[in-house]
């Protein structure tokens, strides 16, 4: 029997809840306090199509998941539903020309031009929640910087005709030195989400790191792998461990070939760019969870289900639940490194979750730099493989954390700004200038495989001078021209 919108706009009320999602029924009504983004947004669209609002944030498989078959409750005549009022934005009739007037991909010659092409395209909610991190932002900031202030000492007359990038992470041999590291929410920035990165990663022969919080389902990311694609996956640890249990092991069935345990998030960070966005009116349903304030942005709308009890006894339970090599995800001093060789664990990320957590933690290159040493003096370098994410933008960057010791090197938020502007296409090019610019740098400091990047090729002697209050350079600012981002089109309506 196909229902009729007539039908299921009688159920629009906390008491009786139908919401219509791809042509299909649903009653949502208990589901209501288990809604990890609230559940006021579902009362939005109840008795109606939430069809839209709901295919841009949550993986496909969520009802399936989460809500018992015996409320799905068939199909509806859409000929007949009653749509969802949607409030206008003022501000996308002029979003939609800069998308249209945007630069060629062409003119984009390094990762930041992606950034700046996606600031100007992409929804103010999306840019918010993508760009934003804790409190003033120093340490998103300082990430980037920080690499500044390492200075490279090349070597000089060596035969650097051919340039081998490859290495090996956790046992798999990849093409660069990079991989894609979790970053959620991927279809804010594109109708297909994470799977783009995944084609992407396969055909630059690099390892992606599947998000819990992605908009793609885990199934659908691993469908999109071909071949003997490698991919990890990147947990946060719900409050109900039989939850977590539960995806680890399934990850595993499905071939994922490590498991990165997030342990930086005990509570979201404050992160204001997204929170005055007003992003009220989504969350994801990757795992079940609580209630939330949505009104503080999407970070917090997603977040609920992630368990602040945490702690260092929980790791022999990860470990006996699962054959997979586990990675501590977001490790911010060497004391901690030290305890996890003791915990046995086969890695960690030396990260600050993209400077969207603490502000004014430490940079992970700087505390690569501070850890390198003290497991080459314990000789316990070879147990334990050592990764950095945040703030990389260049292939230099890569190189340096490279010579300074680390196995390998994150990357995120610029995936998603080309990803965000250009599509497959950007995340291709973006891949692309990385692979040209590091074979180019390897070259000019006199390396020809990762193997011979050591500490004798960087000079890190001001790397923890944290200055801020620096002397302005008037020739450097004022009297040099700066780089400058891609042009933008005229528009169609114009002469030129």
């Amino acid at each position: 029997m196909v229902l009729s919108g007539v039908e299921v706009s009688k159920h629009d009320s906390k008491e009786t809840c139908w919401v219509v999602i791809h042509g299909k029924a649903f009653d949502v009504t208990e589901f209501l306090p288990e809604h990890p983004g609230g559940m006021n947004i579902i009362l939005k669209y109840a008795g109606k199509d939430a069809t839209a609002e709901f295919e841009p944030i949550h993986p496909p498989d969520t009802l399936d998941k989460y809500l018992d078959k015996s409320k799905h409750l068939g199909l509806v005549d859409m000929n007949t539903v009653v749509k969802a009022e949607e409030e206008e934005d003022p501000e996308e009739a002029d979003r939609l020309q800069r998308v249209e007037d945007k630069p060629l991909l062409s003119q984009c010659y390094n990762l930041m031009d992606f950034e700046a092409v996606a600031k100007n395209t992409m929804k103010r909610g999306a840019w918010g929640y993508y760009s934003s991190a804790a409190d003033d932002e120093i340490t998103l900031r300082e990430n980037h910087e920080a690499y500044h202030r390492i200075w490279f000492r090349p070597k000089i007359l060596v035969d650097v005709k051919e340039i081998d990038t490859s290495t090996t992470m956790l046992g798999t041999k990849v093409d660069i030195p990079f991989y894609v590291t979790a970053t959620a929410l991927g279809k804010l920035g594109h109708p297909e989400g994470e799977v783009v990165l995944t084609r992407a990663a396969r055909k630059h022969n690099v390892v992606q790191m599947i998000p819990t919080l992605a908009s793609c389902s885990f199934d659908e990311i691993m469908d999109a792998a071909k071949g003997d694609q490698v991919q990890w996956m990147q947990l946060y640890v719900n409050q109900d461990r039989a939850i977590t249990e539960r995806l680890v092991k399934h990850a595993e069935k499905r071939g994922c070939k490590a498991l990165f345990i997030t342990v930086d998030a005990p509570q979201l960070g404050r992160r204001e760019k997204d929170m005055r966005a007003k992003f009220t009116d989504q969350g994801s349903s990757v795992q079940s969870g609580q209630t939330t304030d949505t009104s503080q942005g999407a970070a917090r709308a997603i977040s609920s289900f992630i368990d602040p009890a945490l702690s260092w006894k929980d790791i022999p339970w990860f470990q006996s639940i699962t054959k997979m090599p586990i990675i501590l995800k977001g490790v911010q001093r060497v004391e901690d490194v030290l305890r996890a060789v003791d915990a046995g664990v086969q890695g960690v990320v030396l990260s600050n979750h993209g400077g969207r957590q603490l502000d004014f933690a430490p940079s992970a290159v700087e505390v690569l730099a501070e850890t390198m040493p003290v497991l080459r003096n314990l000789r316990l370098d070879r147990k334990i493989e050592v990764f950095v994410d945040g703030g990389v933008r260049r292939a230099t960057d890569i190189i340096k954390a490279l010579c300074l010791g680390a196995r390998g090197v994150g990357i995120g938020r610029p995936f998603l700004y080309a990803m965000s502007a250009y599509g497959d296409e950007g995340v291709d090019r973006a891949m692309q200038l990385l692979r040209e610019e590091m074979e180019m740098n390897m070259r000019l400091i006199g390396c020809t495989s990762v193997d011979q990047l050591n500490p004798g090729l960087v000079d890190v002697r001001n790397l923890g001078a944290h200055v801020t209050g620096v002397p302005t350079d008037n020739l450097g600012r004022k009297v040099y021209d700066p780089l400058v981002t891609p042009a933008w089109k005229p528009p169609k309506s114009s002469k030129l």
